[in-house]
């Protein structure tokens, strides 16, 4: 079965180390564990119609929290810092938070 380009790019990331690379031309985004490099730039391209040069993946593991005296684990994701290429336009979403 074919990945849909939602699928893959699940939601933006948005942190001030990520919003300090927006003006660098680098996008953070939360995508599926079991997505690779070509994946997660095809979906970009056919989500935001932009074209990407570079594609650099992070597997984030979970977090040990704690709520009382019940201990638990924040599950494992993968984190995607997609460049755009030169020349291409931004993506609208992350215009209003440069």
């Amino acid at each position: 079965m074919e990945k849909v380009a939602q699928d893959i790019i699940l939601k933006p990331v948005i942190t001030e180390a990520s919003m300090e690379d927006l003006q660098a031309g680098k996008y953070t985004f939360k995508v599926a564990k079991t997505a690779n490099k070509i994946e997660i730039k095809d979906a970009v391209e056919e989500i935001f119609g932009v074209k990407v040069a570079k594609v650099h993946t992070i597997s984030v593991r979970g977090r040990h929290r704690r709520m009382g005296r019940t201990e638990g684990k924040t599950s494992d994701w993968k984190k995607a810092i997609v460049t755009l290429a030169e020349g291409s336009k931004t993506i609208a979403f992350f215009d209003g938070m440069i």
